[in-house]
């Protein structure tokens, strides 16, 4: 599913303009990266977390030259989905 494709889903859902809705899903996507950017992790309830992962730094090879390099300390955005969303997605194997 694409952005494009969610903007229609809630568009047809709600009865809101199309481009009101990408303007709303835009600012929402812009509002969690600004909150990431500075550090703040963001809790959606019954959804899932965005939060702000640290990576140690280590020692890794360069293949091609043959060589040490070090990566440094660094954050990663990641995503934690909430147990309900986690639920809600599993397949019951038989």
């Amino acid at each position: 599913m694409t952005k494009a494709d969610i903007v229609n889903e809630v568009a047809k859902n709600t009865g809101v303009e199309k481009v009101i809705v990408q303007k709303t899903v835009e600012a929402t996507m812009e509002a969690i990266k600004d909150s990431l950017s500075k550090g703040s992790n963001v809790y959606l309830r019954g959804f899932g977390s965005f939060i702000i992962k640290k990576r140690a730094k280590k020692t890794a090879r360069n293949i091609s030259k043959n060589t040490t390099i070090i990566i440094p300390e660094h954050n990663i955005p990641a995503f934690k989905p909430a147990k309900t969303f986690v639920n809600g997605v599993k397949v019951k194997v038989k």
